[in-house]
């Protein structure tokens, strides 16, 4: 399971670094703009897939038999598409 986790840290990390980036690009647009709340809502949807990728890696250090299956069943629900 040692590759499952560290591909899990890699795109954690990856998803952190594109969240800061875009948080830099909406500070430096128009508040009302509506690529900043384009921004925005790409920065909500960063945060989704943060929130899922930490529930994995989390069960996946306790089960890791379990872990994909049940970080995908904790995520269903209405969520906007990009």
């Amino acid at each position: 399971m040692m590759e499952s986790s560290s591909l899990l840290e890699q795109a954690i990390q990856q998803i952190l670094e594109m969240s800061a980036d875009l948080q830099i690009k909406r500070m430096t647009t128009s508040q009302y703009s509506l690529e900043c709340h384009d921004y925005t809502v790409a920065l909500a949807a960063y945060g989704k897939v943060l929130g899922i990728l930490t529930r994995l890696q989390q069960q996946e250090e306790c089960s890791p038999g379990l872990a994909l299956f049940s970080a995908l069943q904790t995520s269903r629900g209405p969520h906007a598409v990009l």
